[in-house]
């Protein structure tokens, strides 16, 4: 921020050196002898010239360097920690789809077993009535869809969870003051016309 303040003050103090520079051009112009339109008014309108751009060039190189540095330095820090969120946002993401790969795996297990459990016990049954049979077999139904819905949630819930904070990062690298002071600005709008 200091370098900023640095770059326009010496900008503003380049300004005002061109007009004060440009000045005696401007008086000269209503005389009705034009000695600005002679060779010598040529040569020093060009020596006029150099100084005033040599003095703003001199002071961009002396100032403008180290606000282009922090400038180079900030976007640098930006680079770095944007990169440091989206490999965490990457590892996170090879653990979900680690746990979405694992997710078929152990529903075939929990099926293969219930169906195993369910032959099990339809033998053990047999003897019974049917609707006995049929009531474990509604149980173990029962039991697949709420392990597969309890496993979609929590899917569900670890993807919101990612989507957030990676929303909030790439939120937060993008906004700058300019950008909060329009949203502001737009919700001031908006609250006063909700009161009208």
């Amino acid at each position: 921020m200091n370098a900023l303040r640095r770059f326009l003050t010496v900008a503003s103090t380049a300004l005002l050196i061109s007009f004060f520079a440009a000045l005696p051009a401007f008086a000269q112009e209503g005389a009705k002898a034009d000695p600005a339109e002679s060779t010598a008014g040529l040569i020093f309108k060009w020596i006029n010239f150099l100084i005033v751009f040599g003095a703003i060039a001199f002071l961009i190189g002396k100032h403008g360097g180290a606000f282009f540095r922090a400038n180079a330095k900030e976007i640098s820090a930006s680079i770095v920690e944007a990169t440091a969120v989206k490999a965490e946002a990457d590892r996170e993401l090879r653990e979900t789809e680690a746990k979405v790969g694992r997710l078929d795996q152990d529903l075939t297990t929990m099926r293969e077993e219930a169906q195993r459990n369910w032959a099990a016990e339809s033998e053990r049954l047999r003897a019974s009535s049917v609707v006995e049979i049929e009531k474990i077999n509604q149980a173990a139904r029962g039991e697949l869809a709420a392990s597969e819905r309890a496993a979609q949630q929590q899917l569900r819930q670890v993807a919101a969870a990612l989507s957030v904070e990676r929303a909030a990062a790439l939120v937060s690298a993008r906004m700058n003051p300019e950008i909060r002071s329009k949203m502001f600005q737009s919700f001031l709008d908006k609250l006063g016309k909700g009161a009208n």
